[in-house]
């Protein structure tokens, strides 16, 4: 009997590679099935791991195959690279286990007379686990195979931050993502939340920098009362401390323009501010609504806002406005490790464009000495810097305060962008 993680990892990725579902989506239905927590987890690590290193493990398959791996029904190669991903990635999984559990999956996916190609791809790499051959330099090839990343993302950083910087940029993203929490300070103190996680058995330590954040070190923290009754968000450290870079007083007007999942409303809303929350699709807004009804936040007012058009605001409304722009999100893909495939050079072009209007857009609902606060969880300066050095010439009531960036390889944390920009009184 095929193992249940197994099971659904491979239907999650077959749903991603075939019918179009995205990631998170796919895995999430196909996890539905499984009980045992150790299962959920797995089943989540075989997904994530396959995906993220799928340029590594299609160089090693097809070094094991004589025919193009694109001429391989998608049904068997998805088997081969989710068993490939365990036999060269995962110790603690038995080859044996994967090998035959693999086999299996064959048959699963219609494609039994694939079997014995399966079983022999999948054995001879099991037995060269341990001596596997990669292109050698640090050319932008040789290392976006070795660690599974596309050339011209590669090449970008190669000629910013050179090889060194680079190549422990790219070891990061190949890094299972941590859970981090940001406490609700409307519930508790940072403090607080570790105590009562620690009471339902979930280990956390505190964030290195942002002030309200945790890790967690052991347990199910997201399937505690804790969480059901609202005294954390899901919220990744370098996204935190975005909100801290403009603090706001209790009662100031604050618009989280792009605000789903709702993290950044949440801080916001804790410290007192009267915030209004927006996004754009309707299933972002309902997560957005879910967000805050758990947190008990009830002076948030959450607007469904179009996705072109005047904004339904008038001018000069609010303190604050964040803008936490829809972009590549080249800088998390030790989250979301599928980007990294679903990324062009051309979309930034694209996506400053839309940030640009969003930004603009944004600008007149600030009152006269107010903040327009610009954020990205993008690496790139054509969204980033860019974007802001495009705004202000057009913009001289607005004087840029100050920038702020985290990058993987100097600080630990996912490549984050933000900027200050004060309206002029």
């Amino acid at each position: 009997m095929i193992a249940p993680a197994r099971r659904a990892a491979f239907d999650a990725l077959l749903a991603h590679a075939t019918r179009g579902t995205d990631l998170t989506s796919a895995l999430t239905l196909a996890r539905r099935g499984l009980t045992d927590p150790r299962d959920h987890t797995l089943a989540t690590e075989l997904v994530s791991g396959t995906v993220r290193m799928r340029r590594a493990i299609d160089y090693q398959l097809a070094r094991h195959i004589t025919r193009p791996l694109a001429r391989l029904d998608i049904e068997v190669l998805t088997v081969l690279r989710l068993g490939a991903f365990q036999v060269m990635y995962l110790d603690r999984v038995p080859a044996s286990a994967a090998v035959h559990d693999a086999v299996d999956l064959t048959r699963r996916g219609g494609k039994t007379s694939a079997r014995g190609l399966v079983n022999a791809v999948l054995r001879s790499l099991s037995r060269e686990a341990d001596r596997l051959a990669w292109p050698e330099g640090d050319s932008a090839e040789a290392l976006g195979t070795r660690l599974s990343h596309p050339d011209w993302l590669v090449r970008r950083w190669l000629s910013r931050y050179g090889v060194d910087r680079t190549t422990r940029w790219l070891a990061f993203n190949n890094q299972p993502p941590r859970l981090c929490l940001a406490a609700n300070r409307a519930r508790g103190t940072r403090e607080d939340v570790a105590a009562r996680l620690a009471a339902e058995g979930v280990a956390t330590r505190p964030t290195d920098r942002a002030p309200d954040g945790l890790v967690v070190v052991e347990g199910a923290a997201l399937t505690t009362a804790a969480f059901a009754e609202g005294w954390f968000a899901v919220q990744d450290e370098a996204s935190q401390l975005i909100t801290t870079l403009a603090p706001v007083g209790h009662g100031a007007r604050v618009l989280d323009l792009c605000a789903s999942p709702g993290g950044k409303a949440v801080a916001l809303a804790a410290s007192g501010a009267r915030v209004v929350a927006c996004d754009v699709r309707p299933r972002r807004v309902r997560l957005l609504r879910t967000t805050l009804a758990r947190t008990g936040l009830t002076h948030v007012a959450i607007v469904q806002v179009p996705a072109s058009g005047t904004l339904p605001f008038a001018d000069d409304a609010f303190d604050l406005v964040l803008v936490d722009a829809p972009c590549s999100g080249l800088g998390t893909l030790r989250r979301d490790p599928d980007i990294r495939w679903n990324r062009e050079p051309g979309d930034l072009f694209r996506l400053a464009h839309q940030q640009g209007d969003l930004l603009r857009q944004a600008a007149r609902l600030v009152r006269r000495g107010g903040t327009l606060l610009y954020a990205t969880c993008s690496s790139e300066p054509e969204e980033n810097e860019d974007v802001v050095s495009g705004f202000l010439p057009d913009h001289p009531g607005f004087t840029l305060g100050y920038e702020h960036r985290t990058l993987p390889p100097d600080d630990g944390l996912e490549a984050f962008y933000g900027a200050v920009i004060a309206r002029n009184v």
